[in-house]
């Protein structure tokens, strides 16, 4: 595979989850979006000559960039909204999103995971987002305490507390829906 197919592999694979994660942070699907694309291109512009056994972690580095940047800003606008007493409706919910699947082979089964699922999203979303950040990048994306630690520009002591804290609140929060 030469590198350029490596690259489109790379980003193909992390995409979803990194979706996830910038919604987690952001909670807006189409900020995510936003934030996402914006990140896989600062990372194909500044590092895709890099060697792919970096490219986690660099990524993941920009994607925390970029969201970070989005909050700051996110912030700055909310004040001049408030100040001119602006508030944005919320976005209606796409209906279809809302429908059934019909053709399920197994609709209790997919109910069930779907459940768990939506669950698993709302106590995310509670979460500190130094806790988050630690257990999804920890729990997701497979990273050792030290990669965690660079792509959060914090300590290996501080990862190893925020993803406890994580993995104990969830816990706390999940207690009904785990087996």
């Amino acid at each position: 595979m030469d590198h350029s197919q490596a690259l489109n592999s790379f980003l193909a694979d992390v995409e979803r989850r990194a979706f996830k994660m910038a919604q987690f942070a952001v909670m807006n699907s189409d900020d995510a979006l936003d934030i996402v694309q914006d990140a896989m291109l600062v990372f194909v512009r500044s590092y895709a000559k890099r060697p792919d056994t970096e490219w986690g972690i660099l990524f993941h580095r920009t994607l925390h960039s970029r969201i970070i940047d989005w909050q700051r800003r996110a912030t700055v606008r909310n004040r001049f909204r408030a100040w001119f007493g602006r508030v944005d409706d919320e976005e209606n919910e796409d209906p279809m999103q809302t429908m059934p699947d019909t053709n399920s082979p197994n609709a209790e089964d997919l109910l069930i995971r779907g459940d768990i699922a939506a669950s698993l999203e709302k106590a995310l979303a509670v979460l500190p987002s130094r806790q988050r950040q630690a257990f999804l990048l920890r729990a997701w994306e497979g990273m050792d305490v030290a990669q965690t630690a660079n792509v959060m520009g914090c300590s290996q002591g501080s990862v190893k507390t925020h993803y406890s804290r994580a993995v104990h609140a969830l816990r706390k929060l999940l207690e009904g829906h785990l087996p």
